[in-house]
């Protein structure tokens, strides 16, 4: 699945990273908790995450993170995208909860990761 097609499904906005949107992401997570993602989450993905800090975005540098989808209608600011842009991460922002549009993306074929998956 591309970054273009999961915001679709999600009915999310492509603030920046537009160059990324044909970009095919394996799998997605859903977490507030940057320790948690750090953790547990591998790259080539979709974050979703109601966080707004610029940590959110350094994090998914870090870990090779394609996209990052901001849930419940959060709204990233100028220095985040930018600096998102710089490192060529696709941001997006949905109005729907973080639980509904996991849901979405994984009913539309889209994994999580688990040990299973390693």
């Amino acid at each position: 699945m591309t970054i273009a097609q999961a915001a679709q499904i999600i009915d999310a906005a492509i603030l920046s990273g537009k160059a990324q949107a044909d970009k095919e992401i394996v799998s997605a997570c859903g977490s507030d908790m940057m320790s948690d993602v750090m953790a547990f989450f591998h790259g080539q993905g979709l974050l979703l995450t109601g966080l707004i800090n610029v940590q959110v975005i350094r994090t998914a540098n870090l870990m090779d993170i394609s996209a990052v989808c901001f849930v419940r209608g959060k709204k990233p600011n100028q220095d985040m995208l930018d600096l998102a842009e710089e490192m060529e991460i696709a941001v997006l922002q949905t109005n729907l909860p973080m639980f509904t549009a996991c849901g979405k993306l994984y009913e539309a074929g889209l994994s999580g990761t688990s040990a299973e998956d390693e």
